[in-house]
């Protein structure tokens, strides 16, 4: 039987190097992967380019490595709660591409759907169009957009089994998904781990033939990036 499982985060994370393009899923702090980021923070690796929604907050999440300086190019939707991700963007220091939201998703599933590239409404006539092929269709004018090009692929699931197949929670199921499959060597955390056969097939979100690597994560924080909360009376 097919097995993708590795003893712990850091056999999921072989292979890493300094340069390399990173997938990370999540949505603010929301099915982020948190013991594979601790471990880039580990393995201090440098000069990356990262692809996640945005970058964490300032103590958490991808601002760690930001903290360590070890991003090179962050490629996300916006800077968010990230008071470093902001000093570092308008300093200069970091490489920042910011996209819209649905434009990302979409890159992401074209990478994972090898579709090279796709033409989408979205950007045109705004500074996400310069030096971008453009297009008329059905009277509207569009961009061409290429899918992502990316090392590892790191992802958080809420449970899955040992051939990989991934079930997604809550919130956790927003970029998570489409960033499966879609980078040469996709590395999933999951919350709980159990015996191929043992997940209901119509309760997989993700199939493990997208999936090279599989592991059981620990001591997830899970943090609330703003909390609000209605006053007591």
């Amino acid at each position: 039987m097919i097995t993708k499982t590795v003893a712990n985060v850091q056999e999921a994370c072989k292979g890493v190097a300094d340069g390399m393009t990173f997938m990370l899923g999540g949505f603010g702090l929301s099915g982020i992967p948190e013991n594979c980021i601790a471990q880039l923070v580990a393995l201090n690796v440098k000069g990356v380019t990262c692809i996640s929604n945005n970058a964490g907050v300032d103590d958490f999440g991808l601002g760690l490595l930001l903290q360590q300086r070890q991003i090179k190019k962050m490629i996300s939707s916006y800077v968010g709660e990230n008071a470093e991700f902001e000093r570092q963007m308008l300093s200069g220091e970091l490489e920042v591409e910011l996209i819209p939201q649905g434009t990302l998703a979409q890159r992401c599933r074209a990478a994972q759907s090898g579709i090279p590239a796709f033409y989408t409404p979205a950007g045109y006539g705004t500074e996400v169009a310069e030096g971008k092929e453009s297009r008329e269709f059905n009277g509207k004018m569009h961009i061409l957009e290429h899918a992502f090009k990316a090392d590892f692929g790191f992802i958080k699931a809420w449970k899955g089994d040992t051939a990989g197949n991934l079930i997604f929670r809550g919130t956790a199921r927003n970029f998570n998904p489409n960033m499966c499959g879609a980078a040469n060597i996709t590395v999933a955390e999951v919350e709980e781990l159990v015996p191929a056969g043992e997940l209901d097939p119509n309760d997989i979100h993700i199939p493990g033939i997208f999936v090279q690597r599989i592991f059981q994560g620990e001591k997830y924080e899970k943090r609330i990036e703003n909390l609000t909360v209605r006053k007591r009376d």
